[in-house]
């Protein structure tokens, strides 16, 4: 019984996102807002939408560690493995807007987050300031999307998400207010049946939090992004990733710390190492997308090896494996001083080319 309120669950948590961001998508549609602010805003942040409702449930159940867990698993997952599966497939075409606003605002949220949780918890106030940074980065994407006026851009949007029929409004609005319900019993069933998951298998919440409720909710963001991919729509693949990201810290996080009852509990582990490597993955996609606007499939086999050592290492920390001390000091003495190294050369590699050519 378990097994199977957890699988409905994963299902109606997805299903419920499909017909919220559907729905919402063509109610934009039909009040003229143009395809590029809805796949900026309704579509980013709807396929976010399984983060935002599993992790206010788990936050209102007291359940700290999947809510946190839950998101910072979310956002390695979505740059190391959707990422990293994607420019595997193909190429991804990186925009030059995201390199000088989304992903620095990816890494400055990141950081903000990492010193909001300092002292071990994030309250009310805490959550406020991630929802009202969340609100201004909306209102500024809206703003500055008004002013895009490049023909390739638009068409690219218009194609994804603008040639669907709008329908009736009272048809799309059944469609939202049923996705929304599937959301909420679809997360609460999840949850549910993660905490049993976690004690039977004799593992922490956190560790269920970040690996298999964090894939659960990231299957709108694998199958957005990989079909974005397969189908040409390339820069829209990395954009639905890194804008999936920032919702998930400043409103999944920010909501939940403050409807939460006394806030979210931040775990020692969790500050010593989680949170310190989802800004390293952050901070990892600015050199790596600066190498021609482009994540190559070398650079994707990279991600992807990085999110299987990552899993790796919570399996053998939650088993508490003798393999563990090993595996730590093999990533911390040459795997990771070497990554660094390439990233750094990497990047200087790309500057001098900027450099050269604008010589």
């Amino acid at each position: 019984m378990t097994i199977l309120l957890f699988v409905v669950g994963v299902i109606a948590v997805i299903g419920g996102a499909e017909m919220l961001v559907r729905g919402a998508s063509r109610l934009a549609a039909a009040a003229g807002i143009s395809p590029l602010v809805i796949g900026l805003t309704v579509v980013a942040f709807g396929t976010s939408s399984p983060e935002l409702a599993v992790s206010v449930s788990a936050a209102t159940a007291g359940q700290s560690d999947i809510a946190m867990g839950n998101v910072v698993g979310s956002n390695v997952l979505n740059v190391l493995l959707i990422l990293g599966a994607s420019a595997l497939i193909v190429p991804l075409v990186v925009a030059q807007q995201l390199l000088r606003l989304d992903v620095p605002l990816m890494v400055g949220a990141s950081i903000l987050l990492l010193v909001l949780a300092l002292d071990g918890s994030l309250g009310t106030l805490d959550g406020s300031l991630l929802f009202a940074c969340l609100i201004g980065y909306t209102v500024f994407l809206i703003v500055q999307s008004r002013r895009e006026r490049d023909p390739a851009v638009l068409g690219e949007y218009q194609q994804a998400y603008g040639t669907q029929p709008t329908g009736g409004v009272l048809r799309q609005l059944a469609l939202v207010a049923a996705g929304l319900a599937l959301l909420v019993i679809g997360s609460n069933w999840l949850v549910d049946g993660a905490v049993v998951f976690a004690r039977w298998l004799g593992v922490s919440e956190l560790v269920i939090g970040l690996t298999v409720i964090a894939v659960g909710t990231s299957l709108p963001e694998i199958a957005a992004t990989i079909i974005a991919a397969i189908r040409g729509e390339r820069d829209i693949a990395v954009g639905n990733i890194v804008g999936s990201n920032i919702f998930n810290i400043l409103g999944v996080l920010g909501l939940s710390s403050v409807i939460a009852p006394g806030g979210i509990a931040v775990a020692p582990s969790v500050l010593s190492f989680d949170l310190p490597v989802m800004i390293a993955v952050a901070v990892a996609c600015l050199p790596i997308f600066f190498t021609g606007w482009r994540v190559d499939r070398w650079e994707g086999a990279v991600f992807l090896g990085y999110y299987v050592c990552y899993t790796s290492y919570l399996v053998l920390r939650a088993t508490e494996h003798d393999a563990l001390p090993h595996f730590s000091r093999i990533m911390v003495v040459f795997v990771l001083p070497i990554t660094a190294l390439t990233l750094a050369i990497i990047a200087y590699r790309a500057w001098r080319a900027r450099v050269d050519r604008a010589g």
